[in-house]
């Protein structure tokens, strides 16, 4: 859209539920210079009416076609809203969960890096051990029995849990990867600031997901 050598920096923080992404985008806004916006899945879905919830938080498997229909909407006005941000020179970190796995592809993914083209966009995968989810899991279920999955006996990681393990790094094509099980959230902000100051790869991964790549 734009190559405006004023527009902002856009960090993509892209992994699983309670893999840490937002801490790395507190952790961001906290240190870097300079106003970073987080526009992340939390702050969009609580301006989504609640029956049209999870929203773009609809996790893998295909449980809501229902729902489907609109979530390529709420990912397009929120990616031109990131590019919105940025052409007015602020930057931008956004915590998401992205897949591809719904009743029916809808290739959310490429459509949103088009929609950035011409920005400079690093795209972060945030890796996390399953056992490490479940435990940050297990911490957050006070009080949230409704939203978080538990572990029994019988199931250790329930099946949707997994599902997100499974699909939300699909096709997994990043600038960089951190893991939070190893590193704190300012060691992963600090390993973007790292990357940043070297300068996003060429041809990122976000210009090589718009071109099908």
């Amino acid at each position: 859209m734009t190559n405006d050598s004023h527009a902002g920096q856009i960090i993509i923080l892209n992994g699983a539920p309670r893999s840490g992404k937002s801490s790395i985008a507190r952790a961001i806004q906290d240190e870097f210079e300079g106003p970073w916006i987080n526009l992340g899945v939390d702050g969009y879905n609580d301006m989504t009416p609640k029956r049209y919830l999870p929203g773009i938080g609809l996790r893998p498997g295909g449980e809501r076609p229902d729902l489907e229909e609109l979530v390529p909407f709420l990912y397009a006005a929120l990616y031109e809203s990131i590019a919105i941000h940025a052409g007015l020179g602020l930057n931008v970190v956004a915590d998401l969960g992205h897949h591809d796995s719904y009743s029916q592809p809808l290739g959310i993914l490429g459509d949103c890096a088009r929609r950035l083209q011409g920005f400079p966009v690093l795209f972060v995968g945030v890796r996390c051990p399953i056992e490490t989810i479940m435990q940050r899991r297990e911490i957050k279920q006070e009080g949230r029995e409704t939203l978080y999955l538990s572990a029994t006996e019988d199931v250790p990681v329930p099946e949707p849990v997994q599902r997100w393990q499974d699909e939300v790094h699909r096709p997994g094509i990043y600038d960089m990867e951190v893991d939070t099980s190893v590193l704190t959230a300012l060691e992963c902000a600090e390993a973007i600031r790292h990357q940043l100051d070297l300068g996003i790869p060429t041809p990122s991964a976000f210009e090589r997901i718009a071109g099908g790549r």
